[in-house]
């Protein structure tokens, strides 16, 4: 009996979330509608992701290996996953896609599965999950933040032409998660195949806002997370080249990453099961999977986002005291990511006051980018920003002009 169900096709026009206009409570007594600008940390559901776990649950089970019906189905929908992710990427069909937890968690699968004596170049800009991973047992050259996106190409081939023979890696992100702005991806893609490196990119704030192809890019490996694409139930991936992953050992050991056990123990031949040990985050895939289907119509949610971060941004500007965090300044191409700092203010208490009072959520903080946050606050420099924190408004389907016009009325307010 064949597993395969035809369960109903993820809808893709008129993108809803899940909670849009919650309320929530304000002083006074009162509640308001929920303005969420704090997609970056994570985005909520839309509505096709919810519908598709729906469908899915009444045959939840266990994947692999399962004779019963369920168990079939359950695990036909989890590697279809894969083709799904894949696609939506772009990766080339021999590329491996690996279910992890998050970013952080593809990341330092990427970390422990790379060749010993490998010399890893990324930028002090970096997240903290793009930052941290290479520290184990490779040569790591940490990069300043580049004062254009030129100079970060020419950094990064500075960088790997000086490395010493052996395996390079280059990681980047493709979208910064504290200033929203785009790097150039496919330039420093072609700068690290000019000293024969690859290329990692960090996609987790990129992914939702804009698409991705990795083969267009020539880029290796990318990671991201369900939880920043509309898809919040603990999935996200690691996919790109496979030799890496087919040659480690198992990131986890446990079942599903063997082949045999017995007094020596057999690792399973392929990489995606070789670093999936234990049961999986089935509905955590499934949401993933169904939030790639859902996110097709990318010229329109680039259109309505770019017309919300010309108002939030041009509104920011325009309130005396608040400064808004650049690194290649106000030209640069950016996602729906804007953080700034308000003039004499703490931002955690700014940040608690938009929430108490105007039922705001913002982010406050340095955004696990804690170099990248003090050099663009500037420590030291006096007043309440001398602690290296700022404000961070992010924002994507399921913003209103409201929403952003509602915090900029609130600032205009709370920054006197």
């Amino acid at each position: 009996m064949s597993a395969v169900i035809d369960f109903p096709p993820v809808t893709r026009s008129a993108l809803r979330i899940v909670g849009g206009s919650v309320p929530v409570p304000v002083s006074g007594g009162r509640t308001v509608p929920y303005a969420n600008l704090d997609y970056a940390a994570s985005a909520p559901c839309l509505e096709p992701v919810r519908d598709a776990l729906d469908a899915a649950l009444p045959y939840y089970s266990s994947v692999h290996r399962g004779a019963g019906y369920a168990s079939q189905v359950t695990t036909d929908r989890y590697e279809r996953a894969r083709e799904t992710v894949r696609a939506f990427v772009g990766a080339w069909q021999r590329d491996a896609v690996v279910f992890t937890r998050n970013t952080t968690d593809a990341m330092n699968l990427l970390s422990h599965v790379l060749p010993r004596g490998t010399t890893v170049v990324v930028f002090e800009s970096e997240h903290h999950a793009n930052l941290l991973p290479w520290q184990r047992g490779n040569r790591v050259v940490r990069l300043p933040a580049p004062h254009s996106p030129a100079a970060a190409v020419a950094a990064a081939g500075e960088a790997l032409r000086s490395a010493p023979s052996g395996p390079r890696l280059l990681v980047v992100t493709a979208a910064s998660n504290v200033t929203g702005e785009l790097w150039p991806v496919a330039e420093l893609a072609r700068v690290a195949r000019q000293h024969g490196a690859r290329i990692a990119v960090d996609a987790a704030q990129f992914v939702a806002h804009r698409p991705l192809d990795m083969a267009a890019l020539d880029v290796d490996y990318v990671a991201f997370s369900g939880h920043k694409l509309y898809a919040p139930f603990g999935a996200g991936c690691l996919v790109g080249r496979a030799d890496w992953l087919r040659a480690a050992e198992p990131y986890l050991l446990g079942g599903g990453a063997t082949a045999a056990v017995g007094e020596r123990v057999t690792w399973s031949a392929d990489p995606e099961q070789r670093h999936e040990a234990g049961t999986p985050n089935v509905l955590g895939v499934v949401a993933l999977a169904a939030a790639c289907e859902a996110l097709s119509d990318w010229d329109s949610l680039v259109a309505e986002e770019e017309r919300l971060l010309d108002r939030l941004r041009t509104g920011l500007a325009a309130i005396p005291g608040v400064r808004e965090l650049s690194l290649w300044g106000d030209q640069n191409p950016r996602v729906g990511i804007v953080s700034f700092v308000v003039e004499g203010r703490d931002s955690r208490a700014l940040a608690t006051a938009l929430s108490d009072q105007y039922g705001i959520g913002v982010r406050d903080g340095k955004f696990c980018a804690h170099p990248f946050v003090r050099r663009l606050v500037g420590e030291g420099s006096g007043g309440c920003e001398s602690d290296g924190t700022a404000l961070r408004a992010s924002f994507g389907i399921g913003t209103t002009g409201e929403h952003i016009d509602r915090l900029l009325a609130a600032l205009r307010r709370l920054a006197v």
